[in-house]
């Protein structure tokens, strides 16, 4: 072997080496600067909501200051599809929510894969919705909006967090179980969708307990049901829509976080250990559970099976309703 053939043998043996630690190398470090979470909806909403309560817990955790960026449109997309192009190190994550999982049968074409272009973290909240109305709207119990959007068929507007969504696909199967029309209205998050709802614009909406309960509580809102199999601890003077009409009804939402693929496994595994101190932190649990949601950690490896399997799952909802977003 020559001496320039044995220079380029050691060369390659030192960049193996170099990339086989780089990864451990790159974990002992991190984090070194700030983390950003990408919130793929409009300020003000639920996931929005979570993403700011489990950060400042995670800056607690990691010791740099984790901050929330709100890249709403597009049903989520236009955030996800901007976090899946960061750099794989840890510093840029997305938040991901149930509407996710939605989005691959809604949409004909979307600019980014789930489950190929990103590493799952772990799961935070799961939290059933609340079906509320405007206050002026004349009922009080789903039995009577039942009843008032068949005496109206289409009518009825329900305001959503945007095309696709899970506020908008909830509403949808609603609809199909309860034999009645109602009108979709898509906005840019949850936060001006039960604005206008409390405001009159539209009458009804189907969203998350964490942010439309204090709308309920304040009387802003009027509360008739929960899309849980059980009643919430947090308004267990709220049935559920099946035991208040519509027999089999059940939709929980979730969220959760993941990182660009490529990320390296000990920084997955960092973010995860301090999510899972993050969610067992008292004030935490004592938050969210107040608003009827409850904190879930999990595996990366169990969040990459269930996201998988909520693919699948709401694929065939999609089908079944018909629903399309162009």
């Amino acid at each position: 072997m020559t001496s320039i053939h044995r220079r380029a043998v050691h060369a390659a043996l030192v960049a193996a080496t170099a990339l086989a630690f780089a990864g451990p190398a790159r974990a002992q470090g991190y984090p070194d600067k700030p983390i950003h979470i990408v919130v793929p909806y409009a300020p003000g909403g639920p996931t929005d909501i979570v993403a700011r309560l489990i950060g400042n817990k995670l800056s607690e955790q990691l010791g740099q200051p984790v901050i929330v960026d709100n890249k709403g449109g597009a049903g989520g997309n236009l955030g996800a599809e901007a976090a899946s192009q960061a750099a794989p190190d840890g510093y840029t994550l997305l938040l991901v929510t149930t509407g996710h999982t939605i989005n691959p049968s809604l949409y004909p074409k979307l600019g980014y894969d789930l489950v190929k272009d990103f590493a799952p973290v772990s799961q935070l909240i799961s939290s059933p919705m609340v079906v509320a109305v405007t206050p002026s709207l004349p009922v009080i119990n789903l039995a009577e909006l039942i009843a008032l959007a068949k005496a109206k068929p289409g009518e009825l507007n329900f305001a959503s967090a945007g095309n696709g969504s899970s506020t908008h696909l909830a509403p949808e199967l609603f609809d199909m179980m309860a034999g009645i029309k109602m009108t979709h209205v898509p906005y840019k998050g949850s936060a001006p969708a039960l604005g206008d709802v409390i405001g009159g614009h539209a009458q009804v909406a189907f969203d998350y307990m964490i942010s439309a309960m204090q709308h309920v509580r304040s009387g802003k809102l009027k509360g008739l049901a929960v899309t849980s199999a059980a009643r919430s601890p947090a308004a267990p003077e709220l049935p559920t829509v099946a035991e208040a009409g519509v027999p089999g009804f059940e939709v929980i939402g979730w969220n959760g976080l993941m990182a660009p693929a490529g990320t390296p496994k000990p920084v997955i595994d960092k973010l995860n250990a301090a999510v899972k101190k993050a969610l067992a932190s008292p004030d935490i649990v004592a938050q969210v559970s107040g608003q009827g949601s409850s904190p879930h950690w999990s595996s990366a490896d169990a969040f990459g099976s269930f996201v998988r399997a909520e693919v699948a799952r709401w694929g065939k909802v999609v089908h079944a309703s018909g629903a399309k977003i162009n």
